[in-house]
């Protein structure tokens, strides 16, 4: 059942504080939906905690949107903690900088552990940021990320989105980081220490992941963001071209059976959609929107090499916590229990290694 209240904020766009775009909880509150399937259990594979110039969202902000609903709320065990370059040390060698945000969040799940906020097990597993350009000189960094951590360091994000145009963003550091011997090298070192790969690449990339994957079949790679189908700036008006090109990117990675994909962050409206933006989505709106392209991914992958990510705060921008995973539940409507469980739950396990003895004793 869905409750729309009566409160008018105006638009989806997301509202800014100093430039940076926060979420609006006065607008995602007038979307209230009953939890679907409460007693499923889940796996956060994607979420961030930061302190950015303008917004906080820290363990207080997350365990609020955890419990996000009315009467109750979704089953989530535990989450995987996606590095945002936050809590950075702000001294020493640059490459030992990004050590402070495996230590911040290494304290946010003791904080968890202690069951004073939460009986979720928080940040269970950690993907921090190493630089792979140092190829194989990032050993010992990896070595005290995962000390420091107390085990909870599963691995490291390769940013690597890149595109030619000036009309796209491009967050990585260089275009060719996935053909560089140096970062394949730091790869394989990450391969030896049973550490995963999280890729954030473009559409118009994954062919280039494909070669990447083939160089190192023993590295377990995770795909972020669905593989980004890149629907603006120049593709705005070609969005078959788009899915095309990106369908053809998503089966040649399904070849690769050490490549999981994350499921999550796909656009929701788009410009000209004639969508009443006065309300936000609901879970059935979402699911709609997003089976287009998570629908393909399930199929090639299958749903043991396919998790689902809340990729929040970002994603708070366009959807509540709870309604957004009512639009997962939705995805898998169709799915048997195995897969499902498999989408929700035991194959984010299995990309991660989520072993560790605390956490086994809450999936009971």
């Amino acid at each position: 059942m869905v409750q729309i209240g009566k409160t008018n904020v105006a638009g989806d766009l997301p509202r800014k504080v100093m430039g940076v775009s926060v979420p609006d909880n006065r607008w995602l509150e007038q979307i209230q939906e009953d939890v679907l399937l409460p007693d499923l259990q889940i796996v956060d594979a994607h979420h961030h905690l930061w302190m950015k110039e303008g917004h906080t969202y820290l363990m207080r902000e997350f365990v609020e949107d955890l419990e996000s609903g009315q009467d109750s709320h979704h089953r989530v065990v535990a989450t995987v903690f996606a590095e945002c370059h936050s809590m950075y040390r702000n001294s020493g060698p640059a490459e030992w900088r990004s050590l402070g945000e495996t230590e911040f969040v290494s304290g946010c799940a003791a904080i968890a552990d202690s069951g004073v906020m939460t009986n979720v097990s928080i940040c269970e597993g950690i993907v921090g940021n190493v630089d792979l350009r140092l190829g194989e000189a990032t050993r010992p960094l990896f070595e005290t990320h995962i000390t420091r951590s107390g085990g909870r360091f599963k691995g490291v994000r390769l940013t690597a989105a890149w595109d030619d145009s000036d009309r796209i963003p491009s967050p990585a550091t260089a275009s060719d980081l996935l053909d560089r011997l140096e970062v394949i090298a730091a790869a394989s070192v990450m391969a030896s220490l049973n550490l995963t790969l999280d890729c954030w690449v473009y559409h118009t990339q994954l062919q280039a992941l494909c070669r990447f994957a083939d160089r190192l079949p023993e590295l377990t790679i995770v795909v972020n963001h669905t593989g980004v189908p890149v629907l603006g700036g120049p593709n705005r008006d070609r969005p078959n071209e788009v899915f095309a090109d990106w369908h053809k990117g998503i089966l040649a990675l399904s070849k690769r059976n050490n490549v999981f994909m994350k499921l999550g962050a796909v656009p929701i409206r788009q410009p000209g959609d004639g969508v009443d933006r006065s309300l936000p989505p609901t879970s059935e709106e979402i699911a709609l929107s997003w089976a287009t392209w998570m629908l393909p991914c399930i199929e090639a992958f299958g749903a043991e090499r396919c998790v689902f990510e809340s990729n929040f705060p970002v994603q708070k921008l366009f959807s509540s916590y709870h309604v957004t995973w009512n639009a997962f539940k939705r995805l898998a409507d169709q799915a048997s229990i195995d897969e499902k469980h498999a989408l929700f739950h035991d194959s984010a396990i299995e990309a991660y290694r989520l072993e560790r003895s605390p956490l086994s004793s809450r999936f009971d």
